[in-house]
């Protein structure tokens, strides 16, 4: 019987390693990205194709090309989004007949809990579902809520780490139209 459980205590330390070694890689790579954007660099933004929270069908972001898009990844359970949320929603009201798009990134959460904080912030943009955060591994995102600006081309002009406020959502928004 001690066989067992030390093997099973062993293989849940092995589990929980290579969890932290991908956590680590995932904010490496987040850091890495966010450092490049800030010195200037545009690194491409990586593609998807998720399923959408707010209608039917999916969404690609290779479809939003020749716009500026704000990218914003947040979740349900995520008290700091709560506190973004309504400026996200005023920004894109102001931002959207400017031609921006905003799309939030519902990120390891279930859909119907993601649908209704749409609702009660009054989220009136696209949102889509990245229920495994799958997609937030590949942007590097490290915690919720974060945003990313992509230029017209398909390029990531600014990172938001945390909350966005108004000043920062503006800078970034405008960082990516002139780029």
């Amino acid at each position: 019987m001690h066989k067992v459980a030390r093997a099973g205590a062993v293989a849940l330390v092995a589990v929980l390693f290579v969890l932290l070694v991908v956590h680590m890689a995932t904010a490496q790579r987040g850091a890495a990205v966010a450092a490049a954007v800030a010195a200037g660099k545009q690194p491409a933004a990586p593609d998807f194709e998720l399923d959408r929270l707010d209608r039917v069908g999916t969404l690609k972001l290779s479809s939003l090309r020749g716009r500026v898009v704000v990218l914003n990844f947040w979740a349900s359970w995520c008290h700091a989004c709560k506190d973004e949320a309504r400026t996200l929603a005023a920004a894109a009201k102001q931002w959207q007949p400017r031609g921006v798009v905003f799309v939030g990134v519902d990120s390891q959460d279930f859909s119907s809990d993601a649908r209704a904080f749409a609702r009660r912030f009054g989220l009136r943009y696209a949102d889509v579902h990245d229920g495994s955060g799958s997609l937030m591994t590949r942007y590097g995102v490290t915690g919720l809520p974060e945003t990313w600006t992509v230029t017209r081309d398909g390029r990531l002009a600014a990172h938001i780490g945390g909350v966005a406020d108004t000043r920062r959502l503006g800078s970034a928004i405008t960082r990516a139209r002139r780029a």
